[in-house]
């Protein structure tokens, strides 16, 4: 026969759920700081090919 499952706390639910957004903000950070730095060509770490615009006259 099935038997239901303890109900989980308030408290623990509240911390899984604030460690869900401490992560999420890490990653948040990252991802912006990774775009700061590709916009103002000072990334080492991320390769951005510039597309080549010039036209050749023969």
């Amino acid at each position: 026969m099935a038997v239901p499952k303890k109900r989980t706390s308030i408290s623990k639910k509240h911390i899984r759920k604030n460690i869900w957004k401490i992560k999420a903000y890490f990653i948040a950070l990252k991802a912006f700081s990774l775009a700061k730095s590709i916009s103002t060509d000072n990334s080492k770490s991320f390769f951005v090919q510039q597309p080549n615009n010039q036209t050749y006259s023969k």
